[in-house]
């Protein structure tokens, strides 16, 4: 039962990022026929497209998207605590960790990217373009306080610092971030 509890929140959890990424992607303006975020379309398409007919939404930010990304998270809750019965603190819990989610996403794709660019050497390719898209309007604000020195570009742990600043504050002053 252990394993198959695993494999389902596995498999939501990293359905809610790939949705998430999906609307960070049309917020960054990323390159949508990059074969890479063709692939995100693809594999959020089936869900999200039949709530997209119901709702009619057609704004720039992919409210659909958090939406059944938010509805995933609520139905994930009972899952991770093994309980059979449905409560309203499930809708509270689905957005602590909707919110985790997203900035667990981030820190993956400022990991991704880093490695991406010691590995690459010049040769970029679609995950490399992506993963620059996605991060360079995060990362530009530090650069300006921060600038790189030395060739060495401080914007990735600053980044990073604040990331896990943030999860701290979450774990100490938001109930249940901790158990997500």
């Amino acid at each position: 039962m252990l394993a198959l509890i695993f494999i389902v929140t596995t498999i939501m959890t990293i359905y809610i990022k790939i949705l998430l990424l999906h609307t960070w992607m049309q917020i960054a303006r990323c390159d949508l026929y990059n074969s890479f975020s063709q692939l995100i379309i693809k594999i959020s398409s089936p869900i999200v497209n039949p709530f997209r007919r119901i709702f009619n939404y057609h704004g720039s930010l992919d409210l659909v998207s958090i939406f059944i990304a938010y509805i995933i998270s609520v139905l994930l809750v009972p899952i991770i605590l093994k309980l059979v019965s449905f409560e309203t603190v499930f809708f509270y819990l689905g957005l602590v960790i909707l919110l985790k989610s997203f900035g667990v996403l981030i820190f993956w794709v400022i990991i991704g990217r880093s490695l991406t660019s010691c590995f690459s050497q010049g040769n970029s390719n679609a995950v490399d373009y992506i993963l620059l898209q996605l991060t360079e309007p995060i990362m530009i604000p530090i650069r300006r306080i921060v600038p790189p020195t030395g060739g060495i570009d401080f914007s990735v742990m600053i980044l990073i610092g604040i990331l896990y600043i943030l999860n701290f504050i979450g774990i100490e002053y938001i109930p249940g971030w901790m158990y997500f």
